[in-house]
């Protein structure tokens, strides 16, 4: 069996700097939620984005 454990953890650490970022950025209650769904989201669309340039 393989181990992914090292792309969990780097997509775990994209998602709490993003968390950090627009959470710091909100200025209302909704805007912190919209801003915790954007922090899921926001390292697989980086990810697709950047296989996307380079074709693969």
């Amino acid at each position: 069996m393989k181990n992914n454990a090292g792309s969990g953890a780097i997509y775990g650490l994209g998602v709490i700097g993003a968390l950090v970022y627009f959470l710091q950025h909100a200025t209302t209650f909704l805007a912190g939620v919209i801003g915790i769904i954007k922090a899921i989201f926001w390292p697989g669309v980086i990810l697709y984005k950047v296989l996307e340039f380079l074709k693969m």
